[in-house]
């Protein structure tokens, strides 16, 4: 049987400037080959922009890896206090770097002085809470896989996941945010509004645990047909595992869990919108 190119080369055209490429992707933790893509990208003369923000630099270096530009939601993971909103770009190119430069000055996109002191302050402890972000995200992803079957959990430090040897390979570890298909919105919702210690919310990578559910939330203004075809279902739940004590959250895990195999059955359904950063 003849190999089916992969979907990035048949994609590619003469009129492509940049590949941009989200790994692992949020909420499915899907991940791409970074230094394949930046060699596809690189053969036709055009950049690879890496968004990195799930990994962070701590577990994740796609410029050693050939990408052209790296972004971050600074909101997130370098911040790490869910207390500013903001993005930055990196190069290793100084005239890709005056590019851009200009049209950031250009453009007016420019964060506040408290706000970058505000991420500044958060990549000092950066590499501390990353460290239990990542024992957090693989004891409670182990805990779901042997609570809901480990093909319902989507966490890339899983061996079952189907990319985990990709990701032992570009990254140095796995971080904290797992996604677990629990089958129906009521389940979700029965998760959402039974947690304690994990707060309801669409952010991510602060010291503080969230939790939501992807189809109702972030990705609500996602057609449903368009969501159906990506595999987001409305029984999605995703966690951004904080810095908490383990046996804490998975404590606070196992009571939400009591219910749920009956949950939807004459309750009342929860609304899930919620606002927020996605």
């Amino acid at each position: 049987m003849k190999a089916r190119k992969p979907a990035v080369i048949i994609a590619m055209t003469d009129k492509t400037r940049a590949v941009l490429v989200e790994t692992p992707t949020n909420p499915l933790m899907r991940l791409t080959d970074i230094s394949a893509v930046a060699e596809v990208a690189h053969r036709r003369d055009s950049l690879l922009i890496v968004d990195n923000t799930f990994a962070s630099p701590y577990f994740q270096r796609p410029l050693e890896m050939g990408a052209d530009i790296v972004f971050h939601s600074t909101t997130k993971y370098l911040n790490g206090h869910s207390d500013m909103i903001g993005g930055c770009a990196i190069v290793r190119d100084d005239e890709l770097a005056a590019r851009l430069q200009f049209i950031h000055n250009a453009a007016g996109a420019v964060a506040g002085p408290f706000d970058a002191w505000l991420a500044l302050r958060g990549t000092k402890t950066l590499h501390l809470r990353m460290r239990q972000h990542d024992a957090n995200g693989r004891a409670i992803a182990n805990w779901l896989a042997e609570r809901v079957g480990h093909e319902n959990v989507f966490y890339i430090g899983l061996p079952s996941h189907p990319q985990h040897e990709l990701a032992k390979k570009q990254m140095s570890g796995f971080g904290g945010m797992i996604s677990v298909e629990l089958g129906s919105r009521e389940k979700a919702a029965h998760l959402l509004e039974h947690v304690k210690i994990f707060a309801l919310a669409e952010s991510l990578g602060g010291v503080e645990s969230l939790i939501s559910q992807p189809a109702g939330m972030t990705h609500a203004s996602v057609p449903p047909e368009r969501r159906a075809a990506l595999g987001l279902s409305e029984g999605l739940v995703r966690l951004s595992c904080g810095v908490e004590d383990t046996a804490d959250l998975i404590a606070d895990l196992e009571q939400a869990f009591q219910g749920l195999d009956t949950a939807g059955k004459g309750s009342k359904k929860k609304d899930t919108k919620h606002a927020g950063v996605a």
